[in-house]
């Protein structure tokens, strides 16, 4: 089961709405991000959750309130979802800042003090690769030129993790270092928002999963905006 989420971007308020940065974007934006403390450490913000809590919060979000949402959590109770019994007591959620090419250095101080596998970790990232307004649930592959998926692989020793993939489209022209660290237009920033509601419904699902798998068939590439 995933027990870290790390959400790749740039800190720094000059980044804060570039492309680059949707993951921390969508991270801002998850229906329970108000509930998130945050806390420097590991070279990046972190949290950590409580598996209990963490269900407690999709279930109240809604995020897995029907039957074929939320399969990896027993439906018959209305109140409070069931966790598998495989489940980790505690999730952690985390933004490195050590900006996008170094990311792996903050994510492999957390695993490391917490043994966590490459299996274990789920990275979310902007990519050149898919239109904007598409999502995309994917395990292990290439690393498509992203620096920070670079720096995961490096640190991890391997490229078997999962990843969260968001289109931004590539750019008309040659320039993709200026077109990613370019802010989001108004128009793509709409078709952002609307893929974020799609795919924190995916994030949930993937956390509680007793076996992420089962969501590649559905999640694989999904056009949302």
């Amino acid at each position: 089961m995933i027990q870290l989420v790390a959400f790749l971007g740039n800190y720094g308020n000059k980044y804060s709405a570039t492309r680059h940065n949707a993951a921390w974007i969508f991270a801002d934006a998850l229906p329970f991000a108000h509930r998130l403390d945050w806390q420097q450490k590991f070279k990046g913000s972190y949290c950590g959750v409580g598996m209990t809590q963490f269900a407690d919060w999709v279930f109240r979000d809604m995020l897995c309130n029907t039957e074929s949402d939320s399969a990896p959590v027993a439906a018959e109770n209305e109140r409070a979802p069931t966790l598998a019994e495989n489940a980790p007591s505690k999730i952690f959620l985390l933004k490195p800042q050590t900006y996008m090419n170094a990311s792996g250095e903050s994510i492999i101080e957390l695993a490391n003090f917490y043994k966590l596998k490459a299996n274990e970790i789920l990275v979310v990232h902007d990519e050149l690769e898919l239109p904007l307004g598409t999502i995309s649930f994917k395990w292990s592959g290439g690393l498509g030129g992203h620096n920070g998926l670079r720096s995961t692989k490096t640190v991890l020793g391997t490229a078997d993790f999962w990843r969260l993939r968001f289109g931004i489209g590539r750019p008309n022209n040659a320039d993709v270092a200026a077109y990613v660290l370019s802010p989001f237009t108004s128009d793509e920033r709409i078709t952002l928002e609307q893929t974020f509601q799609s795919a924190a419904k995916l994030l949930a699902q993937a956390i509680l999963a007793q076996e992420p798998r089962t969501l590649l068939k559905i999640w694989g590439k999904k056009k949302i905006g």
